[in-house]
């Protein structure tokens, strides 16, 4: 029997081109998870001209600590998430020294003097899961947006989306967002 010297060939010039529709196919139909995060911007060093070392009195700061359960306690109470944006909305919109001629909170000398001077403090424990502090860090973001949105409608008649950058300014620094990480 004669062997022939020449070796059977496969046709590869398609192949090229097959893994390449195969790519484009798993890149179409793969799901990519969006990331969730936070829009904050990051405190620099203390401006020059500026007392960055002011005594804050305690009735001031709004403590929040989520712990490794993913438990919340806000000054020493065990609350749940869904509690947490009207307590934030009550702590905020206070009035307790009476400056505040826009506020609508119950006036009480135990909880923030007015917006300006309330401090959001937040602490969370080394395990606790990055889906729990986005919970919180929303619920305190809606509380502040709900303030200024009434804010907003009371002043401008206009909701917060609606409102040049200098009412914007203005609503913004009405309901500042003091956050203490």
């Amino acid at each position: 029997m004669r062997r022939s010297k020449l070796m059977p060939e496969v046709n590869a010039g398609s192949m090229a081109d097959i893994a390449f529709l195969l790519l484009i196919f798993f890149l179409i139909t793969a799901a990519i998870p969006k990331d969730k995060g936070i829009t904050r911007k990051l405190p620099a060093e203390c401006p020059p001209g500026t007392i960055c070392n002011i005594d804050i009195h305690e009735r001031n700061i709004l403590r929040i600590v989520i712990n490794d359960n993913n438990e919340i306690m806000v000054n020493d109470n065990l609350i749940k998430v869904s509690e947490l944006k009207e307590i934030t909305k009550q702590f905020l919109d206070n009035n307790g020294d009476g400056r505040c001629n826009y506020c609508s909170g119950i006036k009480s000398s135990k909880v923030s003097d007015n917006p300006k001077k309330a401090i959001i403090a937040l602490q969370n424990d080394r395990n606790t899961s990055y889906n729990h502090f986005i919970e919180v860090q929303d619920e305190l973001t809606k509380a502040i947006y709900e303030l200024r949105l009434v804010y907003s409608k009371k002043k401008y008649n206009k909701s917060p989306e609606d409102l040049s950058k200098k009412e914007l300014k203005v609503v913004k620094e009405a309901y500042p967002f003091i956050f203490s990480e």
